[in-house]
């Protein structure tokens, strides 16, 4: 179907030629004379664009634009005008038109515009699955050679980038082969973490990549020496991919001074990862230092119970004398409160927020079926965390903060990622929940699945009983019991779950930030 055009201009007569022209490039044209005229047709036909002179006789062309927005808001508008005053501009710009054209218009410049309005979704598409198809082939052949850390890193930001261009660009069919792809560099990961990990686990060295218990350490404690406030935002549970869906609305306030990803320890949970960030230490070593302090998986109660007192030692340890608050947001009240208090926080020189909001919509989209509805794959995830975050108190007070001299870092504790594939497990009743990840004695599964963990200490992970061993999923797996196995596969496949080994678990965004 041909693209239909409405041209409103006193003198259509004279617009003839442009007219004819624009109809051998395919499209349907529908000539009118005055804003009335314009007004009208909108409102009794569909069009996909509309030219609009700003200076005709009775209704204007500012005047008719209003109106036409009101009746049809998603039409774009090409204002076309003589004057070149700096108010009209203005006043067009603001009533959101598409392109803004300076008589006299010759007819390729009308071209140009309607290709930019009209077909630039399509030419954009086009030229992103190009690039892709270029890069597909070095990507896959990159990920099968023996990467060091900082490849992986690129790898990983490679696939986000063309994830999100085709999301962006509705390309679906390019999509699909982008996943195959994600799968086949997860799979090669693996044997990375495999292979790499525990060598990577050096308590106090600054070799290897920044991890869990040396991220304070190596990307905060450096900050501490500027003479501005910091603020260390951690978004339990936040992807790399869902921070890029949220940068275009920080970087209005914001200058990203560095955008990176470290790595998380394993399990990639919130007990061990958190706790792990504000001690400064591996889940064995916190263990030793402060017995009373650390939980286990069948011990009850909460397991991050102790953030601020890790945060008062650590800053010890490093010799750091300075006033510090910790603020951990669970609800909306805790938010406000939080948002309330950030005036009276650029009194200390350090100020650490958790902010739980991710990992509880994770688990809420796993029990609940109208917001696994809502946030039914990665696309629809990332567009509802950017949607929470642009109406939350968290952004709220990071504007505020934006007109304050300050640094802000933003970062996470671990990922998570959408589980297809289930893995046979058994276990006895005292086996933790995790569905990525599992400890305990007389474990029984496929060693070849899982990358299986015999001698905890090897990983500086505390040991509950003489025999026990961690295995961890891998790639899209997950674990599920022989009982009821069907039932269980069908609630728990295409569900975000976190604890095991892949790039989206285990690559976490560490951005810094400076207000403009």
């Amino acid at each position: 179907m041909k693209p239909r055009i409405l041209w409103a201009d006193d003198e259509i007569d004279l617009l003839k030629p442009h007219i004819l022209f624009l109809e051998g490039k395919g499209y349907e044209m529908h000539p009118v004379n005055s804003g009335r005229d314009a007004i009208d047709a909108v409102r009794k036909e569909n069009y996909d664009l509309v030219f609009l002179d700003e200076n005709m006789p009775g209704i204007s062309g500012l005047d008719a634009l209003a109106q036409i927005k009101q009746l049809k808001s998603e039409i774009p508008v090409i204002m076309i005008t003589k004057s070149e005053e700096e108010h009209i501009m203005e006043e067009a710009i603001g009533s959101k038109i598409a392109d803004y054209l300076i008589k006299p218009v010759n007819p390729n410049q009308i071209l140009l515009s309607i290709k930019k309005n009209l077909d630039e979704k399509r030419l954009v598409g086009q030229k992103t699955t190009q690039g892709y198809q270029r890069e597909f082939m070095q990507i896959g052949m990159t990920v099968s050679d023996r990467l060091k850390f900082e490849e992986w890193k690129e790898i990983y930001k490679k696939l986000v980038f063309w994830e999100m261009e085709f999301d962006r660009n509705n390309e679906g069919s390019m999509l699909e082969i982008l996943e195959t792809q994600k799968l086949d560099a997860n799979r090669n990961f693996g044997r990375f973490i495999q292979d790499q990990f525990a060598s990577f686990l050096s308590p106090t060295g600054d070799e290897g990549p920044i991890m869990s218990h040396n991220l304070f350490r190596r990307a905060i404690n450096p900050v501490l020496d500027g003479d501005v406030p910091v603020f260390m935002i951690l978004m339990d549970n936040l992807r790399f991919d869902q921070w890029k869906a949220i940068s275009s609305i920080v970087q209005d306030r914001y200058r990203v001074e560095n955008e990176d990803l470290y790595l998380s320890i394993l399990p990639t949970t919130t007990q061990y990862c958190r706790n792990a960030i504000f001690s400064g230490l591996l889940p064995l070593e916190i263990e030793k230092r402060f017995p009373k302090m650390w939980s286990n998986d069948e011990d009850e109660g909460g397991k991050n119970l102790y953030e601020e007192e890790f945060v008062a030692d650590l800053l010890k340890r490093l010799r750091r004398d300075i006033k510090f608050s910790y603020t951990k947001v669970t609800n909306l009240q805790n938010a406000k409160e939080m948002a309330d208090q950030v005036p009276n926080m650029l009194k200390n020189k350090l100020n650490v927020i958790v902010y739980n909001f991710v990992d509880a919509f994770s688990h809420a989209r796993t029990d609940n079926r109208i917001v696994r509805e809502l946030a039914e794959d990665e696309a629809a995830y990332r567009n509802v965390m950017a949607t929470w975050f642009k109406h939350s108190p968290l952004w709220d007070a990071l504007q505020w903060l934006s007109n304050k001299p300050c640094k802000v870092i933003i970062t996470t504790d671990h990922g998570s990622i959408r589980v297809k594939d289930p893995i046979k497990i058994v276990g006895d009743k005292n086996v933790n929940t995790n569905l990525r990840y599992k400890q305990g004695k007389n474990l029984s599964y496929n060693a070849k699945e899982v990358f299986e963990v015999r001698k905890p200490s090897d990983l500086y992970l505390p040991l509950q009983h003489l025999s026990s061993a961690f295995v961890f999923a891998k790639d899209n797996d997950f674990f599920a019991y022989p009982n009821n196995y069907n039932h269980y596969v069908n609630y728990y496949r295409n569900t975000f779950q976190h604890g095991g080994i892949s790039l989206e678990e285990m690559m976490c965004p560490l951005v810094s930030l400076k207000p403009r």
